[in-house]
C-alpha cells in the first residue's frame, strides 16, 4: 500500500509538470501595458513553429504592435520585470527560422507583420536608398523600387520575407559573391534594444548595436527600420543553368567564375536529387529543335550539381552578350548546358 500510494503521487507529480509546461502562465502585468497594438493570449498555437519544423515552443502571448513604441513599451517592461521572471521575447516575421528563434517558449512572440512602420520612401542621386519598415516583404520593395529604375544590390532567393527577418540573419543570394550579402548592403536601423530603447544606429552612430543586430538572429535588439542601398535595375536579364553530374569539376568552375572579374552578376551553386521531374519541366520549353536532344539526358534519381547565373545588360548590347555568353562557356568543362533567354531555351552539349 505505502508502495502504490507513493506511486500514485508520483504520477500526479508527473501530470502537473506536464500541465505545468504545455499551459503558459500569462502575466497579468502585460494587460495593463499602454500601447496601440493588442495582446492575444488565446491564438498563440501559431507562434510555436516555424519553418524548420524541428522545435516547437508554446508562448504566453502573441503581441501585435503598431508601432515601435509598442514594441520598445513590451521589451523595457518586461527588461524592468528582471530574469526572475524568466520571460523572454521573439520577433516574428513570416516564420522562415530553423532553429526555434522566431519562439518564445512561455514568452511573448512579436507578430512583425502588424507592425504599421512610416510609409516606404524612396531616394533617388548618385547614392540611391530606401528607407523600409523592419516588417516590409522584399517582395514589395522590388516593386515600388523599380518605378524608379531601382533595384536593391543584394537579394534572397525568396522574396516574400520580412527585411527584418532577413537582416538578422544575413540575407544570402547570387549576388552575395559581388555585393556580399543584404546585410552589407544596410546604411541606418532603427532598433528596439534589449533594454526597450528605440535607438538609431549606423557604422559610424552606435556602431556596436549596428553591427550585433546584423546577423545577431534577434539576440541584440528587433530591427524596426531600414536604410538599404539600392543600384540601378537591369532592363533585360541572361539566366543560365549548368548541370554537373561530377562535384569537382562543378566547384572549380563556380569558383573560377567568381573569382572572375567580369563574368556574370549573379552566380549560385546548388544540389538537385530529380525525383520531381524537374529537368522534365524545364525541357517543356524547348524549341521543337531542340527537344530531341533534351531528351538524351537521363536524369531521374540521380544527384545533379547546378550553376545557376545571370547576366544583366540593356537591349543594344543583346548582341554582345550573347557572343560573349557562349564564348564564356567554351573554357568550362561543362557537361551539360542550358540556357534560358526570355522564353526560349537551347541546350548545348
Amino acid at each position: 500500500m505505502h508502495f502504490l500510494r507513493n506511486l500514485i503521487i508520483l504520477f500526479l507529480i508527473c501530470i502537473a509538470i506536464k500541465i505545468n509546461l504545455c499551459v503558459p502562465t500569462i502575466p497579468s502585468s502585460l494587460k495593463t501595458l499602454p500601447i496601440d497594438g493588442h495582446f492575444d493570449f488565446k491564438q498563440v498555437h501559431h507562434a510555436a513553429k516555424d519553418f524548420g519544423n524541428r522545435y516547437s515552443f508554446l508562448p504566453s502571448a502573441v503581441l501585435h504592435p503598431k508601432s515601435a513604441s509598442d514594441i520598445a513599451t513590451t521589451v523595457k517592461h518586461i527588461w524592468e520585470m528582471g530574469p526572475g521572471s524568466h520571460l523572454t521575447v521573439a520577433a516574428r516575421g513570416h516564420g522562415h527560422s530553423l532553429q526555434g528563434q522566431a519562439q518564445a517558449h512561455r514568452g511573448v512572440v512579436i507578430n512583425m507583420e502588424s507592425l504599421q512602420g512610416h510609409k516606404m520612401k524612396v531616394h533617388t542621386g548618385n547614392f540611391p536608398y530606401v528607407d523600409v519598415s523592419g516588417s516590409e516583404l522584399w517582395i514589395n520593395i522590388l516593386h515600388e523600387t523599380l518605378k524608379h529604375g531601382l533595384a536593391p544590390k543584394s537579394w534572397t532567393d525568396y522574396l516574400h520575407l520580412t527585411v527584418g527577418g532577413t537582416l538578422s540573419n544575413a540575407g544570402i543570394s547570387g549576388q552575395a559573391f559581388r555585393h556580399g550579402p543584404q546585410i552589407s548592403n544596410v546604411r541606418q536601423l532603427e532598433v528596439v534594444s534589449g533594454k526597450g530603447e528605440v535607438v538609431n544606429c549606423s557604422e559610424k552612430q552606435n556602431s556596436d548595436l549596428f553591427y550585433s543586430v546584423l546577423g545577431g538572429l534577434g539576440q541584440f535588439g528587433i530591427i524596426t527600420r531600414a536604410r538599404i542601398s539600392l543600384e540601378p535595375a537591369p532592363k533585360m536579364v541572361k539566366w543560365i543553368r549548368v548541370l554537373y553530374t561530377d562535384f569537382a569539376t562543378f566547384a572549380k568552375d563556380q569558383e573560377m567564375l567568381i573569382s572572375g572579374e567580369s563574368t556574370f552578376d549573379y552566380i549560385e551553386g546548388f544540389v538537385i536529387i530529380n525525383r520531381t521531374g524537374l529537368l522534365n519541366n524545364w525541357r517543356s520549353s524547348f524549341n521543337s529543335n531542340d527537344s530531341a536532344q533534351a531528351s538524351h539526358f537521363k536524369s531521374d534519381g540521380r544527384t545533379l550539381f547546378c550553376l545557376e547565373l545571370a547576366k544583366y545588360f540593356n537591349p543594344e548590347e543583346m548582341a554582345i552578350v550573347n557572343q560573349v555568353s557562349q564564348l564564356d562557356f567554351l573554357t568550362l568543362p561543362t557537361i551539360k548546358l542550358l540556357i534560358k533567354f526570355h522564353h526560349l531555351h537551347i541546350f548545348f552539349f
